[in-house]
Protein backbone atom coordinates (compact mmCIF):
# COMPACT_ATOMS: atom_id res chain seq x y z
CA UNK A 1 0.00 0.00 0.00
CA UNK A 2 0.80 3.37 -1.17
CA UNK A 3 1.56 6.04 1.43
CA UNK A 4 2.00 10.11 0.76
CA UNK A 5 3.19 12.15 4.08
CA UNK A 6 3.18 16.10 3.25
CA UNK A 7 3.42 19.30 6.01
CA UNK A 8 1.56 21.02 3.85
CA UNK A 9 -0.69 21.52 0.65
CA UNK A 10 -0.98 24.93 -0.86
CA UNK A 11 -2.87 25.60 -4.41
CA UNK A 12 -0.31 26.80 -7.02
CA UNK A 13 -3.00 28.59 -9.29
CA UNK A 14 -6.31 29.87 -9.14
CA UNK A 15 -8.57 30.20 -5.25
CA UNK A 16 -9.44 26.69 -5.17
CA UNK A 17 -8.01 23.78 -3.49
CA UNK A 18 -9.81 20.16 -4.35
CA UNK A 19 -8.87 17.35 -2.50
CA UNK A 20 -10.69 13.78 -2.64
CA UNK A 21 -10.66 10.82 -5.46
CA UNK A 22 -14.29 12.65 -6.48
CA UNK A 23 -17.69 10.70 -6.85
CA UNK A 24 -17.41 7.15 -4.97
CA UNK A 25 -14.71 8.28 -3.19
CA UNK A 26 -14.34 8.69 0.54
CA UNK A 27 -11.73 11.21 2.33
CA UNK A 28 -11.25 10.34 5.95
CA UNK A 29 -9.43 13.12 8.31
CA UNK A 30 -8.22 11.58 11.60
CA UNK A 31 -7.26 13.67 14.03
CA UNK A 32 -8.09 14.33 17.97
CA UNK A 33 -8.64 17.84 16.68
CA UNK A 34 -9.72 18.86 13.24
CA UNK A 35 -10.39 22.97 12.43
CA UNK A 36 -12.53 23.59 9.55
CA UNK A 37 -12.15 27.14 7.75
CA UNK A 38 -10.80 30.13 9.38
CA UNK A 39 -11.45 32.95 11.24
CA UNK A 40 -13.74 35.25 9.14
CA UNK A 41 -14.43 32.23 6.65
CA UNK A 42 -17.39 29.95 6.27
CA UNK A 43 -17.77 26.46 5.66
CA UNK A 44 -20.59 25.18 3.82
CA UNK A 45 -22.16 22.31 2.33
CA UNK A 46 -22.65 21.81 -1.24
CA UNK A 47 -25.48 22.08 -2.93
CA UNK A 48 -27.60 19.03 -2.09
CA UNK A 49 -25.38 17.46 -0.22
CA UNK A 50 -26.57 16.51 3.65
CA UNK A 51 -24.70 15.94 7.16
CA UNK A 52 -24.83 13.32 9.65
CA UNK A 53 -23.41 12.84 13.22
CA UNK A 54 -23.07 16.24 14.24
CA UNK A 55 -27.04 16.13 15.17
CA UNK A 56 -29.56 19.38 15.49
CA UNK A 57 -29.63 21.70 17.96
CA UNK A 58 -33.44 22.23 18.25
CA UNK A 59 -34.23 24.49 16.05
CA UNK A 60 -35.35 24.97 11.92
CA UNK A 61 -34.71 27.58 9.26
CA UNK A 62 -37.52 29.68 9.00
CA UNK A 63 -38.44 30.04 5.42
CA UNK A 64 -39.54 33.99 5.93
CA UNK A 65 -39.05 34.39 2.08
CA UNK A 66 -42.04 32.07 1.69
CA UNK A 67 -44.64 32.60 3.68
CA UNK A 68 -47.67 29.88 3.13
CA UNK A 69 -51.13 30.51 2.17
CA UNK A 70 -52.44 27.47 1.03
CA UNK A 71 -51.66 23.35 1.53
CA UNK A 72 -48.17 22.39 1.42
CA UNK A 73 -45.55 19.72 2.43
CA UNK A 74 -43.26 20.75 5.18
CA UNK A 75 -39.44 19.44 5.14
CA UNK A 76 -37.23 18.72 7.42
CA UNK A 77 -35.22 21.33 9.54
CA UNK A 78 -37.40 23.87 8.40
CA UNK A 79 -39.82 26.42 9.97
CA UNK A 80 -43.15 28.21 8.26
CA UNK A 81 -45.17 30.89 8.67
CA UNK A 82 -48.96 30.40 7.60
CA UNK A 83 -51.35 33.10 6.34
CA UNK A 84 -54.78 31.90 6.94
CA UNK A 85 -56.38 34.70 6.55
CA UNK A 86 -57.53 33.53 2.96
CA UNK A 87 -58.92 30.39 4.27
CA UNK A 88 -57.96 27.25 6.04
CA UNK A 89 -55.73 24.56 4.67
CA UNK A 90 -53.13 21.98 5.68
CA UNK A 91 -49.51 21.50 6.14
CA UNK A 92 -48.51 18.21 5.42
CA UNK A 93 -45.60 16.82 7.28
CA UNK A 94 -42.63 14.79 5.42
CA UNK A 95 -42.27 11.05 6.00
CA UNK A 96 -40.72 10.86 9.93
CA UNK A 97 -36.90 10.00 10.75
CA UNK A 98 -36.19 9.57 14.10
CA UNK A 99 -34.42 13.67 14.92
CA UNK A 100 -36.61 14.89 12.16
CA UNK A 101 -37.48 18.14 13.11
CA UNK A 102 -40.44 20.80 11.55
CA UNK A 103 -42.12 24.15 12.96
CA UNK A 104 -45.28 26.50 12.19
CA UNK A 105 -46.09 29.62 13.40
CA UNK A 106 -49.77 31.64 13.01
CA UNK A 107 -48.36 34.37 10.85
CA UNK A 108 -50.81 37.49 11.79
CA UNK A 109 -53.11 35.78 14.34
CA UNK A 110 -55.85 34.17 12.11
CA UNK A 111 -56.20 30.72 13.20
CA UNK A 112 -59.10 31.17 15.78
CA UNK A 113 -60.72 32.48 12.73
CA UNK A 114 -59.44 30.10 9.78
CA UNK A 115 -57.60 26.92 11.67
CA UNK A 116 -54.17 25.24 9.93
CA UNK A 117 -53.89 21.42 9.94
CA UNK A 118 -51.19 19.49 10.46
CA UNK A 119 -51.44 16.02 8.53
CA UNK A 120 -49.00 13.24 9.40
CA UNK A 121 -47.28 11.10 6.53
CA UNK A 122 -49.31 8.20 5.78
CA UNK A 123 -50.28 6.01 8.87
CA UNK A 124 -47.82 8.06 10.93
CA UNK A 125 -48.94 9.32 14.57
CA UNK A 126 -48.91 12.96 15.98
CA UNK A 127 -48.74 12.75 20.35
CA UNK A 128 -49.11 9.04 19.76
CA UNK A 129 -52.64 9.62 18.72
CA UNK A 130 -54.49 7.01 16.11
CA UNK A 131 -52.33 6.24 13.57
CA UNK A 132 -53.18 9.15 10.31
CA UNK A 133 -55.07 11.27 12.12
CA UNK A 134 -54.64 15.08 11.70
CA UNK A 135 -54.71 17.79 14.70
CA UNK A 136 -56.38 21.09 14.18
CA UNK A 137 -54.78 24.32 15.23
CA UNK A 138 -57.20 27.30 15.79
CA UNK A 139 -56.08 28.85 18.84
CA UNK A 140 -54.91 32.86 17.75
CA UNK A 141 -51.21 33.31 17.44
CA UNK A 142 -50.46 29.96 18.12
CA UNK A 143 -47.18 28.10 16.90
CA UNK A 144 -45.81 24.69 17.54
CA UNK A 145 -42.37 22.35 16.91
CA UNK A 146 -42.42 18.98 16.04
CA UNK A 147 -39.94 16.56 16.62
CA UNK A 148 -39.96 12.92 15.09
CA UNK A 149 -39.21 10.17 17.44
CA UNK A 150 -40.62 7.18 16.98
CA UNK A 151 -43.32 4.57 15.46
CA UNK A 152 -44.92 4.51 19.08
CA UNK A 153 -45.03 8.34 19.49
CA UNK A 154 -44.52 9.79 15.80
CA UNK A 155 -44.13 13.24 15.82
CA UNK A 156 -43.87 15.04 18.93
CA UNK A 157 -44.95 18.48 20.09
CA UNK A 158 -42.25 19.78 22.14
CA UNK A 159 -42.91 23.49 22.21
CA UNK A 160 -46.48 25.26 21.64
CA UNK A 161 -46.96 28.76 22.02
CA UNK A 162 -49.94 30.88 21.93
CA UNK A 163 -48.47 34.88 22.08
CA UNK A 164 -50.37 36.69 19.73
CA UNK A 165 -50.33 40.30 21.27
CA UNK A 166 -49.76 42.85 19.14
CA UNK A 167 -47.33 45.21 19.50
CA UNK A 168 -49.23 48.46 20.30
CA UNK A 169 -50.71 48.11 24.26
CA UNK A 170 -54.12 46.39 23.98
CA UNK A 171 -57.16 48.16 25.54
CA UNK A 172 -60.77 46.40 26.58
CA UNK A 173 -62.90 45.02 23.55
CA UNK A 174 -66.25 44.07 23.82
CA UNK A 175 -69.48 42.50 22.10
CA UNK A 176 -72.79 43.62 22.89
CA UNK A 177 -75.72 46.39 22.07
CA UNK A 178 -75.42 48.66 19.48
CA UNK A 179 -71.87 49.73 19.33
CA UNK A 180 -70.80 53.16 18.09
CA UNK A 181 -67.14 55.37 18.17
CA UNK A 182 -66.21 58.76 19.33
CA UNK A 183 -62.36 59.20 19.04
CA UNK A 184 -61.02 56.97 20.93
CA UNK A 185 -63.63 55.02 22.86
CA UNK A 186 -65.90 52.40 22.03
CA UNK A 187 -70.15 53.01 22.99
CA UNK A 188 -72.08 50.72 23.60
CA UNK A 189 -75.81 50.81 24.06
CA UNK A 190 -78.70 48.86 25.21
CA UNK A 191 -82.16 49.90 24.70
CA UNK A 192 -83.05 46.29 26.31
CA UNK A 193 -81.99 43.47 27.80
CA UNK A 194 -78.82 41.90 26.61
CA UNK A 195 -74.99 41.28 27.47
CA UNK A 196 -71.90 42.69 27.48
CA UNK A 197 -69.31 40.59 26.74
CA UNK A 198 -65.43 41.61 27.58
CA UNK A 199 -63.20 39.75 25.27
CA UNK A 200 -60.00 41.24 25.62
CA UNK A 201 -58.57 43.72 28.71
CA UNK A 202 -55.25 45.85 28.36
CA UNK A 203 -52.30 45.14 30.58
CA UNK A 204 -52.86 48.43 32.57
CA UNK A 205 -55.67 48.02 34.83
CA UNK A 206 -56.52 51.39 34.56
CA UNK A 207 -58.22 51.34 30.94
CA UNK A 208 -59.87 48.73 31.76
CA UNK A 209 -62.28 51.08 34.42
CA UNK A 210 -65.28 52.05 31.73
CA UNK A 211 -68.01 54.46 31.49
CA UNK A 212 -71.91 53.99 32.31
CA UNK A 213 -74.76 55.80 32.33
CA UNK A 214 -77.85 53.24 33.83
CA UNK A 215 -81.30 54.91 34.03
CA UNK A 216 -84.08 53.10 35.14
CA UNK A 217 -87.51 53.41 33.72
CA UNK A 218 -89.91 56.38 34.70
CA UNK A 219 -93.00 55.99 36.75
CA UNK A 220 -96.04 55.92 35.06
CA UNK A 221 -98.66 59.35 35.58
CA UNK A 222 -101.73 58.73 37.96
CA UNK A 223 -105.18 58.80 36.63
CA UNK A 224 -107.74 61.34 37.23
CA UNK A 225 -108.54 63.51 38.71
CA UNK A 226 -105.50 65.59 38.11
CA UNK A 227 -103.32 62.70 38.58
CA UNK A 228 -99.46 63.23 39.95
CA UNK A 229 -97.01 62.59 37.31
CA UNK A 230 -94.88 59.88 37.33
CA UNK A 231 -91.02 60.02 38.63
CA UNK A 232 -88.57 59.75 36.37
CA UNK A 233 -86.37 56.29 36.41
CA UNK A 234 -83.23 56.34 38.56
CA UNK A 235 -80.29 58.19 37.04
CA UNK A 236 -76.48 56.85 37.69
CA UNK A 237 -73.33 57.90 35.64
CA UNK A 238 -69.39 57.47 36.53
CA UNK A 239 -66.85 58.68 34.30
CA UNK A 240 -63.59 56.99 33.63
CA UNK A 241 -60.59 59.30 33.37
CA UNK A 242 -59.93 57.54 30.29
CA UNK A 243 -62.60 58.06 28.42
CA UNK A 244 -62.75 62.16 27.71
CA UNK A 245 -66.68 63.29 27.49
CA UNK A 246 -68.46 66.06 29.38
CA UNK A 247 -70.17 64.07 31.98
CA UNK A 248 -73.68 65.32 34.18
CA UNK A 249 -73.72 67.10 37.38
CA UNK A 250 -74.26 63.30 38.86
CA UNK A 251 -70.92 61.34 37.88
CA UNK A 252 -70.08 59.43 40.52
CA UNK A 253 -66.06 59.51 39.63
CA UNK A 254 -63.59 59.27 41.60
CA UNK A 255 -66.38 57.79 44.60
CA UNK A 256 -64.75 53.63 44.55
CA UNK A 257 -68.33 52.29 44.71
CA UNK A 258 -69.19 53.70 41.66
CA UNK A 259 -66.27 52.47 39.28
CA UNK A 260 -66.66 49.85 37.83
CA UNK A 261 -63.32 47.92 36.58
CA UNK A 262 -64.47 45.09 33.63
CA UNK A 263 -63.17 41.69 33.55
CA UNK A 264 -62.98 39.40 30.66
CA UNK A 265 -66.62 37.78 31.63
CA UNK A 266 -69.99 38.57 30.52
CA UNK A 267 -72.29 41.52 32.08
CA UNK A 268 -76.04 40.56 31.94
CA UNK A 269 -77.59 43.88 31.34
CA UNK A 270 -81.56 44.78 32.44
CA UNK A 271 -83.28 47.64 30.93
CA UNK A 272 -85.99 48.55 32.56
CA UNK A 273 -89.63 48.62 31.42
CA UNK A 274 -91.81 52.24 32.01
CA UNK A 275 -94.84 51.91 34.52
CA UNK A 276 -97.86 51.20 33.41
CA UNK A 277 -100.82 54.49 32.91
CA UNK A 278 -102.59 54.84 36.06
CA UNK A 279 -106.72 54.39 34.72
CA UNK A 280 -109.62 56.54 36.13
CA UNK A 281 -108.57 56.92 39.67
CA UNK A 282 -105.45 54.52 39.77
CA UNK A 283 -101.94 55.35 40.70
CA UNK A 284 -99.36 54.53 37.78
CA UNK A 285 -97.28 51.77 37.97
CA UNK A 286 -94.12 51.81 39.33
CA UNK A 287 -91.13 51.97 36.61
CA UNK A 288 -88.43 49.25 36.49
CA UNK A 289 -85.39 48.94 37.70
CA UNK A 290 -81.92 48.75 35.55
CA UNK A 291 -78.98 47.15 36.06
CA UNK A 292 -75.11 46.89 35.04
CA UNK A 293 -72.63 44.94 37.02
CA UNK A 294 -72.80 46.13 40.41
CA UNK A 295 -75.48 49.08 39.91
CA UNK A 296 -78.47 49.42 40.10
CA UNK A 297 -80.74 52.43 39.32
CA UNK A 298 -84.35 52.29 40.65
CA UNK A 299 -87.52 52.89 39.05
CA UNK A 300 -89.54 55.99 38.99
CA UNK A 301 -92.31 56.59 41.62
CA UNK A 302 -96.04 56.18 41.06
CA UNK A 303 -97.72 59.05 40.23
CA UNK A 304 -100.82 59.38 42.47
CA UNK A 305 -104.08 58.62 40.92
CA UNK A 306 -106.47 58.33 44.18
CA UNK A 307 -107.12 61.16 46.19
CA UNK A 308 -105.30 61.77 49.57
CA UNK A 309 -102.50 59.96 50.25
CA UNK A 310 -98.88 60.45 48.64
CA UNK A 311 -96.81 59.91 45.23
CA UNK A 312 -94.69 56.89 45.26
CA UNK A 313 -91.27 56.54 46.21
CA UNK A 314 -88.15 55.12 43.67
CA UNK A 315 -85.52 56.53 41.89
CA UNK A 316 -87.17 59.71 42.11
CA UNK A 317 -90.54 60.22 43.63
CA UNK A 318 -93.81 60.39 42.14
CA UNK A 319 -96.40 63.37 42.21
CA UNK A 320 -98.96 63.67 44.53
CA UNK A 321 -102.79 63.84 43.47
CA UNK A 322 -104.38 67.08 43.39
CA UNK A 323 -108.20 66.33 43.98
CA UNK A 324 -108.82 65.10 47.67
CA UNK A 325 -107.10 65.84 50.44
CA UNK A 326 -103.82 66.81 50.63
CA UNK A 327 -101.30 64.79 48.59
CA UNK A 328 -97.65 64.95 49.22
CA UNK A 329 -94.90 64.16 46.67
CA UNK A 330 -93.02 60.90 46.53
CA UNK A 331 -89.25 60.46 47.41
CA UNK A 332 -86.57 60.14 45.53
CA UNK A 333 -83.32 58.53 45.95
CA UNK A 334 -84.34 55.44 46.87
CA UNK A 335 -82.77 53.39 47.79
CA UNK A 336 -80.45 55.96 48.43
CA UNK A 337 -77.01 56.31 46.62
CA UNK A 338 -74.19 58.87 46.18
CA UNK A 339 -74.42 61.03 44.33
CA UNK A 340 -78.41 61.10 44.51
CA UNK A 341 -80.09 59.15 41.33
CA UNK A 342 -83.18 61.41 41.62
CA UNK A 343 -84.99 63.92 43.41
CA UNK A 344 -88.52 64.15 45.25
CA UNK A 345 -92.10 64.46 43.30
CA UNK A 346 -94.21 67.64 43.79
CA UNK A 347 -97.45 67.81 46.10
CA UNK A 348 -100.55 67.69 44.81
CA UNK A 349 -103.94 70.30 46.21
CA UNK A 350 -100.90 72.12 48.77
CA UNK A 351 -104.07 74.27 49.64
CA UNK A 352 -107.40 74.39 49.15
CA UNK A 353 -107.29 76.72 46.55
CA UNK A 354 -104.61 74.56 44.71
CA UNK A 355 -105.80 72.02 42.82
CA UNK A 356 -103.51 70.88 40.28
CA UNK A 357 -101.60 67.59 40.48
CA UNK A 358 -98.00 67.97 41.52
CA UNK A 359 -94.88 66.99 38.38
CA UNK A 360 -92.87 63.80 38.89
CA UNK A 361 -89.02 63.95 40.25
CA UNK A 362 -86.60 64.28 37.82
CA UNK A 363 -82.79 63.12 37.98
CA UNK A 364 -81.63 67.01 39.07
CA UNK A 365 -84.55 68.75 39.40
CA UNK A 366 -87.84 68.21 41.86
CA UNK A 367 -91.38 67.98 40.62
CA UNK A 368 -93.42 71.30 41.01
CA UNK A 369 -96.56 71.22 43.51
CA UNK A 370 -99.57 71.92 41.83
CA UNK A 371 -100.13 75.30 40.85
CA UNK A 372 -103.20 77.50 41.83
CA UNK A 373 -105.68 77.41 40.79
CA UNK A 374 -106.01 74.11 38.76
CA UNK A 375 -102.86 74.02 37.12
CA UNK A 376 -100.41 70.62 37.30
CA UNK A 377 -97.05 71.28 38.35
CA UNK A 378 -94.20 70.62 35.75
CA UNK A 379 -92.07 67.86 36.11
CA UNK A 380 -88.57 67.72 37.28
CA UNK A 381 -85.45 68.35 34.87
CA UNK A 382 -83.31 65.52 33.94
CA UNK A 383 -79.38 65.17 33.52
CA UNK A 384 -77.41 65.86 30.19
CA UNK A 385 -74.34 63.58 29.46
CA UNK A 386 -72.42 63.05 26.00
CA UNK A 387 -71.19 59.84 27.35
CA UNK A 388 -72.72 58.57 23.78
CA UNK A 389 -71.33 61.30 22.16
CA UNK A 390 -74.10 63.99 22.03
CA UNK A 391 -75.60 66.14 25.16
CA UNK A 392 -78.39 64.33 25.73
CA UNK A 393 -81.09 64.39 28.55
CA UNK A 394 -82.12 61.89 30.71
CA UNK A 395 -84.48 60.94 33.41
CA UNK A 396 -87.00 64.21 33.58
CA UNK A 397 -90.04 63.83 35.20
CA UNK A 398 -93.78 64.03 34.09
CA UNK A 399 -96.46 66.62 34.55
CA UNK A 400 -99.08 66.27 36.74
CA UNK A 401 -102.13 67.10 36.22
CA UNK A 402 -104.21 70.11 35.42
CA UNK A 403 -108.21 71.11 35.19
CA UNK A 404 -108.19 70.25 31.47
CA UNK A 405 -109.35 73.52 30.64
CA UNK A 406 -107.48 76.34 29.41
CA UNK A 407 -104.98 77.98 31.39
CA UNK A 408 -105.29 75.60 34.14
CA UNK A 409 -103.60 73.26 31.82
CA UNK A 410 -101.30 70.09 32.93
CA UNK A 411 -97.85 70.71 34.00
CA UNK A 412 -95.03 70.37 30.84
CA UNK A 413 -92.83 67.63 31.19
CA UNK A 414 -89.06 67.76 32.33
CA UNK A 415 -86.44 68.06 30.21
CA UNK A 416 -85.20 64.32 29.69
CA UNK A 417 -88.39 62.73 28.12
CA UNK A 418 -90.59 63.54 30.64
CA UNK A 419 -94.27 63.39 29.70
CA UNK A 420 -96.58 66.64 29.62
CA UNK A 421 -99.74 66.08 32.20
CA UNK A 422 -103.29 65.97 30.83
CA UNK A 423 -105.41 69.22 30.28
CA UNK A 424 -102.51 70.47 27.74
CA UNK A 425 -103.54 71.45 24.20
CA UNK A 426 -103.44 68.44 21.54
CA UNK A 427 -102.66 65.97 21.15
CA UNK A 428 -103.07 64.55 24.80
CA UNK A 429 -106.13 66.58 26.07
CA UNK A 430 -107.45 65.43 29.30
CA UNK A 431 -104.54 62.25 29.38
CA UNK A 432 -101.17 62.61 30.49
CA UNK A 433 -98.65 62.06 27.66
CA UNK A 434 -96.55 59.29 28.02
CA UNK A 435 -92.42 59.47 29.33
CA UNK A 436 -90.24 59.06 26.16
CA UNK A 437 -88.53 55.60 25.59
CA UNK A 438 -85.27 54.91 26.70
CA UNK A 439 -84.73 58.31 28.51
CA UNK A 440 -86.32 57.21 32.03
CA UNK A 441 -88.49 60.32 31.78
CA UNK A 442 -91.95 59.92 34.07
CA UNK A 443 -95.32 59.71 32.07
CA UNK A 444 -98.00 62.88 32.91
CA UNK A 445 -100.70 62.88 34.79
CA UNK A 446 -104.72 62.52 34.38
CA UNK A 447 -106.71 65.76 33.61
CA UNK A 448 -110.16 66.21 35.27
CA UNK A 449 -112.74 67.94 32.93
CA UNK A 450 -115.97 69.14 34.43
CA UNK A 451 -115.57 66.78 37.26
CA UNK A 452 -115.30 63.42 35.20
CA UNK A 453 -112.67 61.22 36.33
CA UNK A 454 -112.69 59.14 33.13
CA UNK A 455 -108.82 60.32 32.12
CA UNK A 456 -105.93 58.18 32.26
CA UNK A 457 -102.14 58.96 33.16
CA UNK A 458 -99.73 57.98 30.88
CA UNK A 459 -96.62 55.20 30.92
CA UNK A 460 -93.16 56.08 32.22
CA UNK A 461 -90.39 55.42 29.33
CA UNK A 462 -88.48 52.48 29.52
CA UNK A 463 -84.69 52.97 30.79
CA UNK A 464 -81.50 52.59 28.92
CA UNK A 465 -77.95 51.30 29.83
CA UNK A 466 -74.91 53.23 28.23
CA UNK A 467 -71.15 51.88 28.33
CA UNK A 468 -68.01 53.63 26.76
CA UNK A 469 -64.52 52.23 27.11
CA UNK A 470 -61.06 53.20 25.48
CA UNK A 471 -60.50 51.10 22.45
CA UNK A 472 -57.02 52.61 20.89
Amino acid sequence: MSKLEVDAITEQSGSTLTTGGGAGKTVVVDATTVTLGRCGGTVALASGASQTGFGRTGTVNWQTGSIKTATFTAANGEGYFCNTAGGTFEMDLPAGSAGAIVSLQDYNNTFDSNALTVDPNGSEKINGGAAGEAVTLQTEGQGVTFIYIDATVGWRSVQDNTFSQSGQPPFVAATGGTITTSGNCKIHTFTGPGTFTVTNLSPCSAQNQVSYAVVAGGGGGGGAARGGGGGAGGFRETKSPVTPYTASPLDGQPSAPNRITVTTTAFPITVGAGGTKGTNTADGGVGANSVFSTITSAGGGTGRGATGGAGGNGGSGGGGNGEGGTSPGGTGNQPPTSPAQGTNGGAGRVVPGCRGGGGGGGATVAGQQGQPPYKGGDGGAGATTSINASPTAFAGGGGGGGNGTSPFRGGAGGTGGGGAGGGTPSPGGTLGIAGTDNTGGGGGGAANTCGNPSGFGAQGGSGIVIIRYKFQ
